[in-house]
């Protein structure tokens, strides 16, 4: 088969940040009788034990100034914010960041460190920080994945090298907030369209790919490799380099809506790769060598994902600011409060070796889910992708938070 070359043909499966990356989990069953009912899990929630910088493994090891634009970055965010307004989730007492006044020493002082002084921004953080073990209820590891910004080759109309259209959000895409019209649905969002004064379902990937929105002017850019355009949609934003060298930076504005189908998981139970076969690289191995089938196993993921241009500096994170390769992290902000700085203790991907480091928590993900999890951003490029496709390592962190706010916890017990 030959890739078609027809305009819709874009090929896309955003889902959560880096759900195509995770390998299959194979699950045992304990045994119970029949009329035993199964164990209740604990329902997630997350516990901060007040520790010391000495206890966290590798502290004096990292090149601690790296992280530094990161931590001014989200330090950033609350220039102009109201000294009471509560930061990161709600915990047993209060917010688990504390409020902004909190944070306006800690993020002067960080302000104040020269740039790549390792030995000044450890004194700085020692002064103003303290650190907190993290846990989920009394388990303190969890997964650690990663992903990257993807990096294609395109052109700003199309041609016969670049023939698949990356798209902007369509006028008639609407979201509705159910919350607003119910209590009990608060957080719950639909996507769709109104078609004869009713919201319904919006057109699927096999519509789109087979023309729905020819016509519209809704492309962006055009790229020249429909796995990697594919691959695009599932980490959410990325780099296309023109013929001329200038890059364009695409990021996430929109899907249809629809659920999302990970095609990692539809390769691994139709056998169509081996266990351990379903990272980016793996999948995308196969989706070149299969073109046959490639297209039918794409379609399979109804959900299509929209993108903007981002002028400047980028990907933009879930916490509003541009991401740091290796020093940004995907959390739950359900738990995690976004602009934290983390410590994280892991191991680097596909090994044993210790992978620690000072992060900041700066996006989220909708596989992102519970008090230790996170996702690493690499940065872009094959590099980064050689290790954000093979990273799936258990680890942990802790939550460094103003001191101020650290007593509050130590106080509680």
């Amino acid at each position: 088969m030959v890739w078609s070359r027809r305009i819709p043909h874009s090929l896309r499966g955003l889902g959560a940040v880096s759900a195509l990356l995770l390998a299959c989990l194979w699950l045992t069953a304990c045994e119970r009788k029949p009329d035993e009912a199964p164990p209740e899990a604990a329902p997630d929630r997350l516990i901060l034990t007040p520790v010391a910088f000495a206890d966290l493994p590798g502290w004096t090891e990292d090149s601690l100034a790296d992280a530094l634009p990161a931590l001014l970055r989200s330090c950033g965010r609350l220039t102009g914010v109201p000294d009471g307004r509560e930061l990161g989730p709600q915990g047993p007492s209060g917010p688990v960041a504390g409020t902004v006044a909190d944070w306006r020493e800690a993020c002067a002082a960080l302000a104040s460190v020269p740039t790549g002084d390792h030995g000044a921004l450890k004194s700085s953080l020692e002064q103003h920080f303290a650190p907190l073990a993290a846990a989920n209820n009394d388990e303190m590891e969890g997964v650690f994945t990663g992903y990257y910004e993807a990096e294609l080759r395109g052109a700003l109309t199309p041609n016969e090298r670049h023939g698949w259209p990356l798209y902007a959000k369509p006028p008639d895409l609407v979201t509705a907030d159910l919350g607003a019209f119910r209590a009990d649905l608060e957080g719950v969002r639909l996507s769709g369209r109104v078609e004869n004064g009713r919201l319904v379902p919006y057109r699927e990937r096999a519509e789109i790919d087979d023309g729905a929105l020819v016509g519209q002017g809704l492309e962006l850019i055009w790229v020249d490799d429909p796995v990697d355009a594919f691959i695009l949609h599932v980490q959410g934003s990325g780099r296309v380099i023109l013929d001329d060298g200038r890059v364009v930076r695409v990021g996430f504005a929109a899907t249809n809506g629809l659920p999302f189908t990970a095609i990692g998981r539809v390769l691994l139970d139709e056998g169509k790769v081996a266990p351990g076969g379903a990272s980016v690289q793996g999948i995308r191995e196969w989706l070149r060598a299969n073109p046959a089938e490639a297209q039918e196993i794409m379609r399979r993921n109804r959900r299509f994902t929209f993108f903007r241009i981002i002028e400047g500096d980028g990907p933009i994170g879930g916490h509003g600011v541009p991401l740091t390769p290796g020093r940004s992290l995907a959390v739950d902000p359900a738990f995690l409060p976004l602009g934290a700085p983390l410590w994280l203790d892991t191991t680097w991907p596909g090994s044993g070796d210790p992978l620690r480091r000072l992060m900041v928590a700066q996006d989220i993900g909708g596989a992102i889910k519970g008090p230790v999890r996170g996702d690493f951003f690499w940065g872009y490029g094959e590099e980064a992708l050689h290790y954000a496709g093979r990273m799936k390592q258990t680890g942990r962190y802790f939550l460094l938070l103003p001191k101020a706010v650290a007593q509050r916890y130590a106080a509680t017990g």
